[in-house]
């Protein structure tokens, strides 16, 4: 495949997503998995510290804010702990790898996730990392009054970001004298009011804590919807990505960076990193072999019920498992209120690709509706060299199917491939999150009042 990447980005990033479970329905189930281990903190420990002796950018971790009990009935839930706990801790143990956490502006304050994420950054050394979530589920936990719409919910997640970049400038390491003869502590007129007032929330501020050592921690983002690409091309410095094709990776990288470009930014200082599930053995035997071996673990209810809540407003029950889902009973994207870009993967292998309900279920079990790819490492690092070569993406967001042998796989053998052909580090050249993906500290007072245009 011809070489359209620049050739002064010749170096992916790779964050790792964290499971304990491992990003397969049924990885758990495989003798030798270490599950029972997955909802203790060494877990996190052994996988954060090997991930940072890979030199990977990051752990990532999501966050679901609710329980289905019938999901936990045949397997784990996504992570054990809750995540900005769980990186704080890990911030101690580690020196150099960054921590993402995702949390939501649905149910949060601004002015307390500026502190906790401010507090994170200082106390890590400048390695954390938001992944900025607009929740569709999960409101009966928070009240139970009903979630509004996902414009609203954009527009709500546009002034929550706003409010927390202002508080985060409040004042900096310049504003302590701390001038013992004199008796200065600080220059108090250097500290920043925050005084917004918007549609959704009202913040006098200014934060209590300094300014991070990265100015603001990076800013992730995962929706692809319209709304979504505009609010990541307004927002986000790293956007999280679903695309099952080359063709279909080319188009969205191709479209987030036109509107980045649009919205006044640089469009390489964005990065895009495609999420990836591989399916590692020593061989590619022995990969298929676990694949096959994998997918005799899918438990078909428990994945057609998580397939169905990507399809909301269709009732999957009655249709029959070995034929695609009827093309008259699935709305059209725009009406989805639920996640958009989950809904499309999934729509687009039914119309587009004829795949039976059955080769979905089977996916979401597999994958959650990722890009799998199975084979020997060197498979592997080839598939990842290829998107990112093609331009298609800066970089991956890895999901280790099954543990420990997959992600340790990955560890040990894919990424010094990757190292060996020049496509990623051999050692950290900074200790920030920010320097790891190239990113620069933004400047004091750089934020401006966003509103997240409807997509056209």
């Amino acid at each position: 495949m011809p070489n359209a990447r620049p050739a002064d980005l010749d170096k992916m990033n790779i964050a790792v997503l964290v499971s304990g479970g491992g990003n397969h329905q049924g990885a758990w189930r495989r003798a030798g998995s270490n599950i029972e281990a997955a909802n203790t903190p060494g877990f996190y420990v052994d996988f954060v510290k090997a991930a940072e002796a890979a030199k990977i950018d990051a752990i990532f971790f999501a966050d679901i804010p609710s329980l289905a009990p019938k999901a936990l009935a045949s397997g784990p839930v996504l992570n054990a702990f809750e995540p900005l706990v769980l990186t704080s801790y890990l911030a101690a143990l580690t020196s150099h790898i960054g921590l993402v956490s995702s949390v939501s502006t649905s149910f949060s304050e601004p002015y307390t996730i500026a502190r906790q994420f401010a507090s994170l950054d200082r106390a890590s050394g400048g390695r954390a990392g938001w992944n900025i979530v607009t929740s569709a589920t999960g409101e009966k936990n928070y009240g139970s009054a009903p979630l509004p719409d996902q414009d609203v919910r954009y527009a709500q997640a546009a002034e929550f970001v706003e409010i927390t970049k202002r508080l985060w400038d409040s004042w900096d390491e310049q504003t302590l004298r701390i001038n013992r003869a004199t008796g200065e502590f600080a220059n108090n007129n250097d500290v920043r009011a925050t005084d917004f007032h918007g549609k959704f929330f009202d913040v006098a501020g200014p934060l209590n804590i300094q300014r991070p050592p990265q100015g603001w921690p990076v800013l992730f983002q995962a929706g692809a919807s319209p709304i979504g690409r505009a609010f990541a091309a307004e927002t986000a410095e790293g956007i999280f990505t679903a695309q099952q094709t080359l063709e279909d990776s080319l188009d969205f990288a191709h479209d987030m960076r036109a509107r980045v470009a649009a919205a006044g930014r640089d469009a390489r200082r964005v990065k895009i990193l495609l999420g990836i599930t591989p399916i590692i053995g020593a061989t590619e035997a022995e990969a298929k072999a676990v694949e096959r071996e994998l997918g005799e673990f899918i438990d078909i209810a428990a994945s057609r019920r998580k397939l169905n809540s990507y399809m909301p407003g269709v009732d999957l029950t009655p249709l029959d498992l070995d034929k695609p889902i009827p093309r008259d009973i699935l709305p059209d994207v725009s009406a989805v209120q639920g996640r958009q870009s989950r809904y499309k993967i999934f729509a687009d292998l039914t119309l587009n690709d004829g795949w039976t309900l059955r080769e979905l279920i089977k996916l979401t079990g597999r994958s959650d509706g990722h890009w799998t790819v199975t084979g020997s490492p060197e498979q592997i690092a080839d598939q990842m060299a290829d998107r990112f070569l093609a331009d298609a993406c800066d970089g991956f967001v890895v999901m280790p199917t099954f543990h420990p042998e997959g992600s340790g796989l990955f560890f040990s053998e894919v990424v010094p491939i990757l190292q060996d052909r020049g496509l990623f580090r051999k050692d950290y050249e900074g200790t920030t999150l920010r320097s790891h993906l190239g990113l620069d500290i933004p400047a004091r007072g750089t934020w401006s009042q966003t509103e997240v245009r409807a997509a056209q």
